[in-house]
């Protein structure tokens, strides 16, 4: 049996200010209608009837569960209080799959990568299977097109079989001339990141090269606890597992590391200049998304997200036009766009974290306005949905619905509101907000107050687990 094991839990502040840390590009829709989350899970139909083990951040739980559910996939979720890099990952999920009595192989992907040739990406697969079950670790050696700088690769050793290779040696991300050289010698591969093995195979491989990994890891599944559709593990022992990737831990020492190679159109999107290579062109070949006037342009990739983007006599350079941000860099400096993100963090701005619209269990709410001593929000509960039961230290509400019905507990008081009526909550007050309709409710709040941050709010009762 082969479980996949999907990461999703990396920040992608290479493509700011699309990606942000609460909302990052593994559920973000890059290419199509569908996310690279959900394009990963489609990506093994064919492959294996087994559900799938997908772990992400703490933070990201609800937006992965609505989207799982939007494609129909049941997989399950295990979440890491902090993220501590792939190795402790894999680690969990092998765990928990030998918790069950089973030692399945393990598909390992990534969430946020893409696949263009899935028919070739099974075929790989296909190709692993005997490897994994003779107990090797294999992984994908993507066949390269050009000589990358932003890639690690992998050497191919002495054949194993028809199929794979011996690993000879993993390599760092070279410079330009090494990568010209790698290139030539037809013997070294992208590192996909992707793997194939049996779970208790990792598991004697960590113990014999990290077994403070192990422990820690071991620690979290033995103290975990389910949480409504999730997994939550220790979170204390969790914080304390060593940061390491599973090339560093693992596969780098391991005598039984194997690649098979994948010719598939595969790119990891780490980058605006990732996009624009995978992405179809105009004439000009420039990569163009929403509302946009290119005049006299080239080799250039705009995306609108929600107004005009106009561009005229320029080339080689990636706009990204969000509702509160907007980039512009040269091509060949993308790859520095994560030190915006972590500049926007260090300053404590928001945009680094979120975009306006914030995704919640219950439904989004999107900031419209803010000033001193007020903010505006138009926010949106889905059918059935309740908000948390809470009070506010420093603010009052004032809500007005647009469409749909609330039901609103005010105090000691519980009412409707219905469309083109309003209510207002005091400071202080116990409250609550619902929507007990078919349709989505949507309203305009207005909050106004001396402190107006996410943080000034008390839950005394919750649906959704939250503190």
């Amino acid at each position: 049996m082969i479980v996949p094991v999907i990461l999703a839990g990396g920040a992608g502040s290479r493509l700011w200010p699309l990606s942000r840390s609460q909302h990052p590009k593994q559920f973000m829709p890059l290419i199509d209608n569908n996310s690279m989350l959900q394009e990963t899970l489609k990506r093994v139909d064919g492959i294996t009837d087994a559900d799938p083990v997908l772990i992400c951040n703490e933070e990201h739980r609800f937006l992965a569960a609505e989207q799982v559910r939007q494609i129909g996939k049941t997989p399950s979720i295990l979440l890491e209080p902090e993220g501590r890099n792939t190795a402790p990952a894999i680690a969990l999920a092998a765990l928990k799959e030998l918790d069950r009595k089973e030692d399945p192989l393990l598909l390992v992907l990534a969430a946020d990568h893409y696949i263009k040739k899935i028919d070739a990406f099974h075929l790989a697969i296909e190709s692993a299977l005997s490897l994994a079950r003779e107990g090797k670790l294999v992984t994908f050696g993507i066949v390269p097109t050009h000589a990358e700088t932003g890639y690690g690769y992998i050497q191919q050793g002495n054949a194993l079989g028809k199929q794979g290779f011996k690993v000879a040696s993993f390599v760092e991300k070279p410079d330009s001339s090494t990568a010209e050289s790698y290139l030539a010698s037809g013997d070294f591969f992208w590192n996909s990141g992707m793997f194939l093995f049996r779970a208790s195979r990792y598991i004697e491989e960590l113990e014999l090269h990290a077994p403070d990994i192990l422990r820690a890891c071991r620690r979290a599944i033995d103290e975990g606890q389910q949480d409504l559709d999730f997994l939550r593990v220790g979170s204390e022992a969790f914080k304390g597992c060593p940061e390491n990737s599973i090339d560093y831990a693992v596969m780098e020492k391991t005598d039984s590391a194997a690649m098979v190679s994948l010719d598939a159109g595969w790119s990891d999107i780490g980058s605006w200049a990732s996009l624009w290579d995978i992405s179809d062109k105009d004439a000009n070949s420039n990569v163009l998304h929403g509302d946009v006037l290119a005049e006299a342009t080239s080799k250039t990739l705009v995306q609108a997200e929600h107004r005009l983007v106009a561009t005229l006599g320029v080339d080689d350079l990636v706009i990204v036009e969000t509702k509160d941000a907007v980039l512009v860099a040269h091509k060949n400096k993308v790859q520095d766009v994560k030190k915006i993100a972590t500049a926007l963090k260090q300053s404590g701005r928001t945009e680094q974290s979120n975009h306006r619209e914030v995704y919640r269990p219950w439904g989004v709410y999107d900031s419209v306005d803010r000033g001193q001593r007020y903010q505006v929000k138009r926010i949106t509960v889905n059918p059935g949905a309740k908000l948390s039961v809470q009070m506010h230290y420093h603010r009052a509400e004032h809500w007005v619905v647009v469409s749909g019905t609330a039901k609103v507990t005010n105090g000691e008081k519980s009412y409707l509101v219905t469309e083109n009526e309003s209510t207002f909550i005091p400071v202080g007050q116990v409250h609550a907000l619902e929507n007990p309709g078919v349709v989505p409710l949507e309203l305009i709040e207005i909050q106004s107050g001396t402190y107006l941050g996410e943080d000034d709010i008390v839950r005394f009762d919750d649906n959704y687990g939250r503190a």
